[in-house]
């Protein structure tokens, strides 16, 4: 295997741009040891256009949970949840933000189930936290995890309640705003609660500083904007539970390749239904982004990454 003026191994960037070319891949971004070697659009348009992040929402949450941790503006992880919503069952009482983050909630949710990828039963009830704090307890919180939408809707209106703010307003003053996003587009739910497992639309390029953000461990042109150690702590392996995809921390994913333990050199990413990615490999200072409309091969977009950019480590390809 060749490998480039640092020793790591050498990238085939004709291939990569080939394959994104040939694939419905709206948007790419790479940028390698501080170069941008990569902004490839679809399209005028594409380059322009909002696209929908789906589930990269969650890890877009989960950098303002560790804003409002720093602010003060949430208690700690520990909190729960019934500290700040009302009506929270007796059976969800020791349900925590933590558990929440971690999607350990312990909750009957079969989205990755016999819900197909989709929390549409939640979707289509008219009071989205309330079908959540509905749902039958399955496990002890913090078991285990398992894929949970409405996980992320709670802390959501978590967030909201107790910084009297929408996630949404939230995110353009502590987020949105210091990283020089202008435009965006967010859906809230019926009771006015942002979602927050889906739903957040954005520009392929300020898509791609959200990894630029993540691989500074959350500064940005000399300012801290997410905590340091959230952004560690939150792209650390907290539970694995699906080999297919990776462990996952704080509402990110840590690649594992197809296999229950990490990959070498560590990558951390967001991913969305559809094909939207944004990978960060600290040690290469590399990050990767993709908007796509992919829906039929959601994987597509990781394991092309991992071709190109892991080749050789203990990674299987990604089929389901």
């Amino acid at each position: 295997m060749s490998t480039d003026s640092h020793g790591s191994p050498a990238v085939d960037l004709n291939g990569f741009r080939s394959r994104i070319e040939r694939a419905k891949i709206e948007t790419c971004h790479v940028r390698l040891g501080g170069r941008d070697l990569v902004a490839y659009a679809r399209s005028g348009k594409s380059a322009n256009a909002l696209h929908r992040i789906n589930s990269i929402t969650k890890s877009v949450l989960s950098l303002l949970i560790g804003i409002a941790l720093d602010r003060g503006d949430l208690d700690a992880l520990q909190t729960p949840v019934g500290a700040y919503l009302e009506g929270v069952p007796e059976d969800k009482r020791q349900l925590t933000l933590a558990h929440l983050i971690t999607m350990t909630d312990g909750l009957d949710w079969p989205e990755w189930g016999d819900w197909n990828g989709q929390p549409t039963p939640m979707y289509d009830s008219p009071d989205w936290v309330a079908f959540v704090l509905g749902r039958p307890v399955k496990a002890p919180p913090g078991t285990a995890m398992a894929y949970n939408s409405g996980s992320s809707q709670l802390l959501s209106a978590v967030l909201q309640q107790a910084t009297g703010m929408t996630t949404e307003a939230y995110a353009a003053r502590h987020l949105f705003g210091p990283l020089g996003i202008e435009d965006w587009l967010w859906h809230a739910d019926a009771q006015g609660v942002v979602i927050g497992g889906f739903g957040l639309s954005l520009r392929g390029r300020d898509l791609f500083k959200l990894g630029l953000l993540m691989l500074n461990e959350g500064r940005w042109e000399g300012r801290q904007i997410v905590p340091a150690a959230w952004a560690r702590q939150a792209t650390r392996p907290q539970h694995h539970t699906y080999d297919h995809v990776g462990s996952y921390g704080y509402h990110w994913w840590i690649y594992t390749g197809g296999t229950p333990s990490p990959v070498s050199p560590a990558t951390f990413f967001a991913m969305g239904y559809g094909g939207q990615y944004v990978f960060v490999m600290p040690e290469r200072k590399l990050v990767v982004s993709f908007t796509s409309n992919l829906y039929r091969q959601t994987f597509m977009p990781l394991n092309l990454f991992a071709e190109t950019f892991l080749p050789g480590s203990n990674r299987q390809p990604v089929s389901r």
